[in-house]
């Protein structure tokens, strides 16, 4: 059953992917209930995570499982299994708040999407590195980025940072609140030969409290992307957002020029976005438009465009 569906989805999605020419990319996520896995390409390396969850098997049992799983996995998608990465994670609504290291061992290696490099790593966190399903919005963000001044926030590894610069924008600041990611951002910005400190920021701040700070009417773009909930200890506050939203919305939007744009984004799949109390011109969704095709009809993400 499962070598059957998943023989089925890479057909499709691997014909998709190939014309594309995206290396990067989502194969199968919990298409059957009882093969509750996220399988993901990073070039030629995969991603299999399995979501935990009541199985009624024993540890014994449940290894067994796993093994023809995995031996399934490596002979439909033709990977070796030294190349592919196994994870175990919650099944929680949204990003990971505080992202979860695993292994001491790294293993990195760069991937390619839309002529751009990025650094990898699927053995020690939770999360790969890049996150797939934005893959149109960073290319919109890179369109529309041309001498102008972007802001990145809870950026992650930076890769809007990488996109924005990419595209020409004559500066780009990239706030996050861990160290670690913003040292892989900025590794990132200089893998594809980004290196001016002055003109590509990197800003160690709680978000929340950093876009207080910001001056007004001062950026062209702002890419936000805020975990769903998060109560980091270096945090002043808990960040919860679908109470925060509209505040976080409002200050951005009290950053940008006049017509200046803000792309929010939310995994809270209950999340109801408050148009009324939020200061903007216009606010589309732009959900749909910006859903890869790896993603369709399993996309649990809001994505809004929101402009000043």
């Amino acid at each position: 059953m499962f070598q059957n569906r998943l023989t089925k989805v890479f057909r499709h999605l691997g014909k998709h992917a190939k014309r594309a020419g995206i290396s990067c990319y989502r194969v199968y996520d919990h298409d059957l209930p009882e093969f509750p896995f996220c399988i993901e390409f990073y070039g030629d390396k995969l991603y299999v995570a399995e979501y935990r969850r009541r199985h009624g098997m024993t540890e014994e049992e449940h290894d067994t499982w796993m093994e023809k799983s995995l031996a399934v996995i490596a002979a439909v998608l033709d990977v070796s299994r030294d190349n592919i990465f196994l994870k175990l994670r919650q099944r929680k609504p949204g990003r990971l708040g505080q992202y979860q290291k695993y292994d001491e061992v790294q293993h990195e290696f760069e991937v390619e999407e839309n002529g751009l490099k990025f650094i990898m790593n699927l053995s020690d966190y939770l999360d790969t590195g890049l996150f797939l399903d934005h893959r149109i919005t960073r290319q919109m963000v890179r369109e529309q980025s041309a001498g102008k001044k972007i802001l990145n926030l809870f950026a992650y590894t930076g890769s809007f940072s990488v996109y924005a610069a990419a595209g020409g924008a004559e500066e780009v600041v990239t706030a996050d609140l861990s160290k670690t990611y913003l040292n892989w951002a900025e590794r990132n910005l200089q893998l594809n030969g980004f290196n001016s400190a002055s003109k590509y920021k990197i800003i160690h701040a709680d978000v929340k409290q950093y876009l207080k700070k910001i001056p007004s009417g001062y950026f062209d773009i702002i890419v936000m992307d805020p975990p769903t909930f998060s109560n980091s200890k270096r945090m002043d506050d808990i960040l919860d957002i679908q109470r925060d939203h509209v505040e976080l919305i409002n200050d951005c939007l009290r950053g940008l020029k006049p017509g200046g744009l803000l792309y929010f984004s939310t995994n809270f799949r209950k999340f109801n976005l408050e148009r009324d109390k939020i200061n903007a011109t216009s606010v589309k969704d732009i959900t749909k438009a910006t859903t890869p095709f790896d993603f369709e009809g399993k996309l649990f993400r809001w994505c809004y465009l929101v402009e000043k």
